[in-house]
């Protein structure tokens, strides 16, 4: 006589995003096809590949240890990455586009009339809280 029961079930799960990405900008590998900088690289990498100690290491820690001396290097005979700076960015355009991103899920959330009319008048906020300091950094920048 079996003593097991089958058990039949539906289970929903809800999918999490991420709203904030961090910024990962590029590394300028593009001046490597300069040939100073690419001799200059490749010394250095040479060096750094006899100094590491890769016995006992498996495929991808042999891979992230090669990528991480790589990625180093690069940061040293290229420079340092760079993130653009928005000249025009305050704590009033924060706060709108902030404002805008909360009244942007609760529309696609609740998907109602009242919440899309809050969001387009968030939206038509952050326009124009955006062009108002946009026109007031040019002016500053256009006296000094």
């Amino acid at each position: 006589m079996p003593t097991h029961k089958l058990l039949v079930m539906d289970m929903w799960f809800k999918a999490t995003k991420s709203w904030h990405r961090k910024f990962e900008p590029r590394v300028r590998v593009w001046k490597l096809k300069e040939e100073k900088t690419c001799e200059e690289y490749r010394c250095i990498v040479g060096d750094r590949v006899e100094e590491a100690k890769w016995k006992g290491l498996g495929v991808n820690d042999h891979w992230q240890q090669m990528k991480g001396i790589m990625m180093d290097i690069c940061r040293m005979t290229k420079g340092p990455r760079r993130h653009k700076e928005t000249w025009w960015w305050n704590e009033d355009v924060a706060e709108a586009v902030r404002e805008k991103k909360i009244m942007y899920r609760k529309w696609k959330k609740e998907n109602t009339k009242e919440a899309r009319m809050e969001y387009k008048k968030s939206r038509q906020n952050a326009k124009r809280v955006i062009s108002s300091a946009k026109e007031k950094n040019r002016r500053n920048a256009q006296m000094t």
